[in-house]
């Protein structure tokens, strides 16, 4: 019979197990920050997790800098300068046909020249040139004999300095990526901390009532408990305030919302 009732015990203290455990790695909804309305997205379920790494989250970084890349106003720019360089050094190429022209007419005459040999009046030439007549005319100056060429080299090297101006700006573009990227791991990671700190502030406070509620605490007990957890929370706000910033920023430097940076 005792070995029946310890039989019943140990399987009821395995569910109590169980739950606590299952308990335990649900995700708290403390932990998880929305950014759907700052983005303008109302029904939003898209949310960061505290609790996780930001680079588990999101999608590898250097997805993330070609993203950015793609999407930057300054790289557009950029992309539309090269295009103008590229069409002024072709131009650059053919100037010279600026100097060469052509001419195509017809003429027609009734050869009275010369048939009667007589002279008359009007257009004598004409009357013995009829049919087409086609010609160029082509000239070249001193200045595109000697200086085509450095035209020419001068518009290829603005083109190729444009090309490298846009490598500056994508340069630019990680290195400030990588900056904000670190911002806002170091802020998450200081948010976890300030977020257990707040739950064990509260934690505290929750037993420091329930024992006013018995008549064993003090007025005193009562009072620090409750301005050690106000201050924890002024304190997590701040921080999550600067996490949220900085994601805001990474956002802003990416061009996407940060739930496009999700991994899926």
């Amino acid at each position: 019979m005792m070995v029946k009732h310890l039989v019943i015990s140990l399987f009821f203290l395995l569910i109590i197990l169980f739950h606590s455990v299952c308990l335990a790695q649900r995700p708290n909804s403390r932990n998880r920050v929305s950014f759907g309305q700052s983005v303008g997205i109302v029904n939003d379920s898209t949310f960061l997790d505290v609790d996780q790494d930001i680079a588990v989250q999101l999608m590898p970084f250097d997805d993330l800098v070609k993203m950015a890349v793609s999407y930057s106003p300054l790289i557009k720019y950029q992309n539309e300068v090269t295009n103008s360089l590229g069409s002024a050094r072709d131009l650059s190429k053919v100037q010279i046909l600026q100097n060469a022209s052509g001419f195509a007419n017809y003429s027609g005459g009734n050869q009275s020249l010369v048939t009667t040999s007589l002279l008359q009046k009007g257009d004598q030439l004409g009357q013995i040139a009829n049919g087409y007549r086609f010609g160029v005319d082509f000239r070249v100056s001193l200045y595109d004999l000697f200086g085509r060429k450095h035209q020419i080299k001068q518009a290829t090297a603005n083109y190729r300095a444009s090309e490298i101006q846009k490598d500056i700006i994508e340069q630019q573009i990680r290195r400030e990526l990588i900056t904000i990227y670190q911002d806002m791991i170091t802020a998450q990671q200081i948010l976890k901390l300030r977020l257990t700190d707040e739950q064990a502030a509260l934690a505290a406070l929750r037993i420091v009532e329930a024992e006013n509620q018995k008549g064993r605490a003090t007025s005193e007990a009562i009072s620090t408990a409750t301005n050690r957890y106000i201050e924890s929370k002024v304190v997590t706000e701040q921080v999550k305030g600067e996490f949220l910033k900085n994601v805001h920023q990474f956002e802003s430097l990416v061009g996407v919302p940060i739930q496009r940076m999700k991994r899926f």
